[in-house]
């Protein structure tokens, strides 16, 4: 995809339009749908190719640990793929789990609550999100966390990170700063436990019999592209199918059917195959499409790197939380460092180009183990000074000295009086050379909206509001959960909270 570097390139696309204003009514947005396209039968095969108890559909976060889980119960689990490497975003992601109540939060002496997580998440999402799924998702983070640590092994800092939107430290992060570090392990588990993972196959339908989902009509040896090959086989699932399938942030056709203005000038940090065709199937055997507007720009990416990138590391570890984001014309602080997604790359818009954020040699070592790689890729630049900075950046340098000092104020005093930025990291002066800039602009990250389920993650029929027979999901292809927009690492506990009821449920069907 092309990336947007200049203001004049963004003014002639009105991108600049991007406001805090709510986007379109969320909700039933497709055209066309109505009671005689919802639930048809396409026609159950004569003859099966394949037969197993659970079929679940995606490798991520939710999709590995619905099979985990559906596996420890006895059942025989098919996890399908449709890309060559398993993980899809969830290995690219972070590997922040925001968590509530944890030993590292008592260790550190961080007082938080589920009702504080709630709020936050109640702020970011504008009071949009379903409220019994979000007190489920900050209710059992914990236990999901534990799940993961004691489990399945997974190795997490003895740190906490505070992300934007959230009022106190509850982020743990994977010592390697990556999802991956969570889906490894989920995989080695899934071997251990005789889940079969298929690679590259692309789901075609779900196969519904009378109103039960009974199996699926998919293509093997799947490339993308390919979707109407005539190479099919189909399989059934005894118990039930798991839709895990992720977002569609990487389709730009569905997504600007949601928000016109996230053309493909717009970069997205998804990989490539997070599209909509599973999305565009649960909703035809009769889901309920809720809140499919809501598509969250990420404020930390970079406009000097492809897809997600390592920017979002150094920017949620080190610029964001040790240091500031100003306006390159004019010097000045615009927004809250640590304010939540929505309201950082609405600011970052507003202005009608890149924001640029700095740190220095003491605020950068969270992000120490990809400086390296930023460096060498011409992301995030090295300078002696911040005259050398703000000479770079074109700055006006008078008023970024002016805002350092100013800043450094507000640490000293232990309270920012301009944006209310917290300081409970033991934030220091911004002062320690050598200092490091980055340029920031917003990327399509993560589709709040998606298919409606309850709480125990069955997919709820739009027509008739009772529970698609055969039919549960979790993850990203859910929606309501976030509201407007979903505060930052907050998807792996929805993700594995809600996988591992799918995964609990599924056998009992």
């Amino acid at each position: 995809m092309k990336i947007i570097k200049n203001t004049t390139d963004l003014s002639r696309r009105k991108f600049l339009k991007f406001s805090g204003a709510a986007t379109a009514t969320s909700g039933l947005l497709l055209a066309g749908l109505s009671t005689e396209t919802v639930a048809q039968n396409v026609g159950v095969p004569k003859h099966w190719d394949e037969t197993c108890d659970v079929v679940v559909i995606g490798s991520g976060f939710a999709g590995l640990s619905a099979a985990i889980e559906a596996r420890k119960a006895g059942v025989s689990v098919i996890v399908l793929e449709k890309m060559p490497v398993p993980g899809g975003n969830s290995t690219i992601n972070g590997g922040g789990m925001a968590v509530v109540g944890s030993d590292v939060q008592k260790a550190h002496g961080v007082k938080d609550s589920v009702d504080l997580m709630l709020a936050d998440m109640y702020k970011a999402g504008l009071g949009l999100n379903y409220p019994q799924q979000a007190r489920m998702v900050a209710e059992r983070s914990n236990e999901a966390f534990e799940w993961c640590r004691d489990y399945l092994g997974v190795k997490f800092k003895d740190t906490l990170a505070h992300f934007g939107g959230h009022a106190v430290p509850r982020t743990h992060t994977t010592t390697i700063q990556s999802g991956s570090g969570i889906v490894q392990p989920m995989l080695q588990k899934c071997d251990q436990l005789g889940v079969q993972l298929q690679k590259k196959v692309y789901v075609k339908r779900l196969i519904v019999d009378g109103e039960r989902v009974v199996g699926l009509e998919v293509i093997p040896n799947y490339r993308q592209g390919k979707e109407d090959a005539s190479n099919v086989k189909f399989i059934k699932a005894n118990k039930g199918v798991v839709m895990a399938a992720g977002g569609f942030a990487a389709d730009v056709l569905y997504r600007t059917t949601q928000d016109p203005r996230l053309s493909a000038e717009l970069d997205t940090t998804n990989h490539k195959g997070a599209t909509a065709e599973c999305l565009k199937e649960l909703i035809r055997v009769g889901g309920n499409p809720v809140q499919l507007s809501w598509i969250q720009l990420g404020p930390w990416a970079s406009p000097d790197e492809k897809g997600f990138g390592l920017a979002p590391i150094f920017a949620g570890y080190a610029a964001y939380p040790n240091g500031i984001m100003v306006d390159p014309t004019t010097g000045k602080r615009f927004v809250n460092e640590l304010a939540d997604r929505k309201i950082r790359a609405d600011a970052i818009i507003k202005t009608g180009h890149p924001a640029v954020g700095i740190c220095d040699e003491v605020g950068m070592q969270p992000a120490k183990h990809v400086m390296g790689k930023l460096l060498e890729r011409e992301v995030v630049h090295k300078f002696n000074t911040l005259q050398e900075l703000a000479a770079f950046y074109k700055i006006p340098e008078a008023e970024l000295l002016a805002q350092a000092e100013r800043y450094n104020s507000f640490v000293a005093q232990g309270k920012d009086g301009e944006f209310s930025k917290p300081f409970d990291m033991g934030q220091k002066l911004l002062g320690q050379a050598p200092f490091y800039g980055v340029r920031f602009w917003p990327k399509a990250h993560h589709t709040m909206g998606g298919i409606e389920i309850d709480t125990l993650a069955r997919v709820v029929n739009i027509e008739t509001r009772k529970p698609i027979p055969g039919l549960y999901a979790a993850g990203e292809i859910t929606g309501g959960t976030h509201g407007a927009c979903r505060l930052g690492t907050v998807a792996i506990p929805d993700c594995i909270v809600f996988g591992r009821i799918a995964g609990q449920q599924v056998v009992k069907a």
